[in-house]
C-alpha cells in the first residue's frame, strides 16, 4: 500500500495559495461499491446528489453501480451522456412538469417518484396519453418518523399513511407500475429504523387493499464509519433483508436502495493549506463554503494529518477550531480536531472521509473555489491507521 502521506504528482510547494485539492481514492470507491452490492439482497443506486464529480462517478460504475438515484434534469442528463446504458430514477417527489417530460421521451427514465396526489396529476399530463404506462414505475415515498437520524428529512418529504395509501392504489388503478420508497434521514445510526420504515410501507399496502407492488426501495440514510462506532452497512442490509421476508409484502416486490455517503464517504479527502496558525485556531485555504461543510454539519468526525515537505519532529497532538477564508464568521469548525501541535503557518493538512456533501455543497462565495481533482492510488492514511491498529489489537 502507498504511504498516503505523500500525494503521487502534487508538489506542495507550488500547488499554491488558494488551490486546495480534492483528493479522490478510486480503489476504495470501487471495492466499496462492490462491497454494498455484495451485501444488499437487491439492487443498489447511487444517491448522485452526494458527490457528482465524474471521476467519482467512474469509480463507482467501475465497481459495479449501473442505478443511479437522480433529483434532477440535470443530473439525468450528465449520467445518461457519461453511461448510456445505465438507469436513472426520477426520485425527487416534487418534479417540474418539462422536467418529467423530458426525462421519460429525452432520456428513458422510468421510475419517478411522488408524495402527493396533485404531483400525480401532473405526471400523468406531462407524460401524455401516448406513455406506456404499464412500463412506467410511480413510487409513492412514505413519511417517516422524526428523530431517527442525526439529520432529519421527515419534515419535507413523504406521504402520511393514509394519503400515501390512497395514492398508491390511485398509481396502480391508472395503469403503472407501483412502488413503495422512504428515507429514514440523513446518517443513520440505528438499523432498527429501517425495521420501522418497513412496517410503516407494509401497513400502506395492507391499507391501500394489498395492492401488489414492483419495487419497494428503502432509500438512504446508510452512515459512513467516521467513528468506527456506526454500523456497518451489512448490519443494515441483513436487518432489512430480514424484516422484508418477515411482513410479506405482495407483488413482484424487488429491493432497491439508494446509499450515498455509504458508498463515497471514505473514497475523498481534501489536501489544503494552513493561511495562518493563531494560537490553536488554524485557518485554511478552504471551508465550509467549500469541501469542508460536512466539519460543521457533522463535527470532528473526519480523520485529520500533517502532510509536509519539511522534516517535523514527533510532536504530542493538540486540540484546534478551523476556519475557512472567507470573510464571514460562520465559516469555521469549532472541532476539537486532534492534529499534532507541530503544524504551522504554510504547512499542508489532509482531510479524510470527505466524499459525502463536500464538493456537491460548494459555492463561489468571496471569490474562493475549490476545483482542483487528483487521483491516488491505494488506501488513504485513515485506513491504514485502522489496519495498523487491528494487527496490534491482534498481537
Amino acid at each position: 500500500m502507498p504511504d498516503a502521506a505523500r500525494v503521487p504528482n502534487i508538489s506542495l510547494s507550488k500547488t499554491g495559495h488558494e488551490t486546495p485539492v480534492h483528493l479522490i481514492y478510486h480503489d476504495v470507491l470501487k471495492a466499496t461499491a462492490e462491497r454494498l452490492r455484495r451485501a444488499f439482497p437487491g439492487e443498489v443506486m447511487y444517491a448522485v446528489k452526494c458527490n457528482d464529480n465524474p471521476l467519482v462517478l467512474d469509480a463507482l460504475h467501475a465497481g459495479g453501480i449501473a442505478h443511479f438515484d437522480t433529483a434532477s434534469l440535470t443530473e439525468i442528463a450528465a449520467i445518461t451522456k457519461q453511461f448510456p446504458n445505465a438507469t436513472c430514477h426520477f426520485m425527487h417527489p416534487v418534479k417540474p412538469a418539462p422536467a418529467i417530460r423530458s426525462a421519460y421521451w429525452d432520456y428513458g427514465v422510468k421510475v419517478f417518484a411522488l408524495d402527493h396526489e396533485d404531483e400525480f396529476e401532473k405526471i400523468v399530463e406531462a407524460l401524455g396519453p401516448n406513455a406506456k404506462r404499464h412500463k412506467i414505475l410511480l413510487s409513492v415515498r412514505v413519511q417517516m418518523p422524526a428523530g431517527q437520524t442525526v439529520m432529519c428529512l421527515s419534515g419535507k418529504f413523504g406521504a402520511p399513511l393514509g394519503e400515501a395509501a390512497a395514492l398508491l392504489k390511485k398509481v396502480h388503478d391508472a395503469g403503472f407500475k407501483t412502488g413503495l420508497t422512504f428515507h429514514v434521514g440523513s446518517y443513520c445510526t440505528d438499523v432498527k429504523a429501517y425495521s420501522v420504515a418497513l412496517k410503516r410501507c407494509r401497513r400502506v399496502q395492507a391499507m391501500a387493499g394489498e395492492v401488489p407492488i414492483d419495487v419497494l426501495d428503502v432509500g438512504g440514510g446508510f452512515p459512513c464509519q467516521y467513528l468506527g462506532t456506526e454500523p456497518a452497512f451489512e448490519a443494515f442490509a441483513e436487518k432489512i433483508a430480514a424484516k422484508y421476508r418477515k411482513l410479506g409484502f405482495k407483488g413482484p416486490c424487488k429491493l432497491f436502495c439508494e446509499p450515498g455517503r455509504a458508498l463515497v464517504g471514505d473514497g475523498m479527502s481534501m489536501l489544503v493549506q494552513v493561511d495562518l496558525r493563531r494560537r490553536n485556531d488554524l485557518f485554511l485555504n478552504d471551508g465550509i463554503f467549500g469541501g469542508l461543510s460536512e466539519l460543521r454539519f457533522l463535527g470532528p468526525y473526519f480523520p485529520i494529518k500533517l502532510v509536509s515537505d519539511r522534516p517535523v519532529e514527533p510532536c504530542p497532538t493538540a486540540e484546534f477550531q478551523l476556519f475557512g477564508p472567507t470573510c464571514d464568521s460562520i465559516d469555521s469548525a469549532p472541532g476539537p480536531f486532534l492534529l499534532t501541535d507541530a503544524v504551522r503557518t504554510g504547512d499542508w493538512i489532509e482531510i479524510g472521509r470527505l466524499g459525502a456533501y463536500s464538493n456537491a455543497y460548494r459555492t463561489r462565495f468571496n471569490g474562493f473555489y475549490s476545483d482542483r481533482y487528483q487521483v491516488v492510488k491505494g488506501h488513504p492514511f485513515w485506513m491504514l491507521e485502522a489496519a495498523q491498529t487491528s494487527i496490534e489489537d491482534a498481537a
